[in-house]
């Protein structure tokens, strides 16, 4: 098996060769045909995430183990199975949901397993698809792609799920006015296809890149907003029509869920999804003079990845922009990155 892993925090990825996985069981074997690099990786690679004010919260002290071979938004086709796993079409390829969880914890057994206090998320417990092999622990994550290719199906694991679940906090809205979505990356074009798709109207973009502008009206959004242009509230608001009902942030730093609390009205909610870092700037005593409803939303539950697989099956779900590399480009795409100079989706194909 060839894989790429994170050996040390803050230091490149190293290539591997490991003995081939085996299987036994329920859990499943698979040749990976695509995986995508998501934004989160390089918080992973990282090894921390910034809370802001002097604080961090390190992957090393919440249990992460290195060597871990990254990635979670990967597609395979069966290889091997356990005796316990059953019939299984091996050929084709799959979408496999990565947001694993223990099974027999409370929020595992409402569903949401993405909730999981002692998860096996992959990419980050346990070995992931910067590889050409995966092993999963049962079928159950396993989701036909129908007519997609691997390279466009496989961002659906995470960006797509992300953003839908996100938005599915605020599909009550969507419909009466723009949603603004802050961050025009992978994540935000991928969230302007899945407004559509929901009937939504078409959203209002704020990003501080002139290209991720350009990328996001190509893509549908209303409008595309500099997030630092000193009138940026009053646009994203004029591109709304009024102040907004609900903004999904996509990334998480302090001046982004600032303009995000600004533009709301009185009743509005902010969908916090991003994970840049850094501390809530909202005064305290605006939260309930706005009545404002400010949420967390973690990538999505089994059931919305399978709401989602529907709609892409269907050809609702745009494709994102992709470029596709091979694995042991890894490293370096997530350098490029880090830089900005990724628009849309970095794809490998082992």
């Amino acid at each position: 098996m060839r894989c790429q892993s994170l050996t040390e925090f803050k230091k490149p990825l190293t290539s591997e060769i490991r003995q081939d996985p085996t299987v036994s069981g329920t859990e499943v074997l698979l040749k990976v045909t695509a995986n995508g690099i998501c934004h989160s990786d390089l918080h992973i690679r990282e090894g921390s995430y910034n809370l802001g004010q002097g604080q961090s919260l390190s992957f090393g002290d919440r249990g992460m183990k290195l060597p871990l071979v990254m990635g979670h938004e990967p597609t395979g086709r069966v290889i091997a199975a356990g005796p316990d796993v059953g019939d299984i079409d091996t050929s084709k390829d799959y979408v496999i949901y990565p947001w694993q969880g223990c099974g027999d914890c409370h929020q595992c057994k409402l569903g949401r397993e993405n909730y999981c206090a002692a998860p096996r998320y992959l990419g980050l417990n346990v070995d992931g698809g910067y590889a050409d092999m995966i092993k999963i622990p049962h079928a159950r994550y396993l989701f036909d792609m129908g007519p997609l290719s691997p390279e466009i199906a496989a961002p659906l694991a995470c960006s797509g799920l992300t953003t839908y679940s996100a938005l599915k906090k605020v599909e009550d809205t969507i419909k009466v006015a723009p949603v603004v979505i802050i961050g025009a990356g992978g994540l935000g074009l991928m969230a302007i296809g899945l407004v559509k798709a929901m009937g939504g109207l078409a959203p209002v973009v704020v990003d501080l890149d002139p290209a991720k502008r350009e990328a996001a009206l190509a893509a549908g959004a209303a409008k595309a907003i500099d997030g630092a242009a000193d009138d940026a509230v009053a646009q994203v608001q004029a591109g709304v029509g009024g102040p907004a009902l609900a903004v999904v942030d996509l990334v998480g730093a302090e001046s982004s869920a600032g303009l995000a609390f600004d533009v709301i009205g009185k009743g509005g909610k902010i969908v916090m999804v991003g994970l840049f870092g850094g501390a809530a700037p909202w005064p305290l005593p605006l939260i309930p003079v706005k009545a404002a409803t400010i949420m967390g939303s973690y990538v999505g539950s089994l059931q919305e990845f399978a709401e989602l697989m529907k709609l892409a099956v269907d050809g609702k779900v745009p494709a994102l922009p992709t470029q596709t590399h091979d694995l042991e480009q890894a490293s370096n795409l997530l350098d490029q990155l880090e830089e900005g100079k990724i628009i849309g989706r970095a794809v490998l194909t082992p």
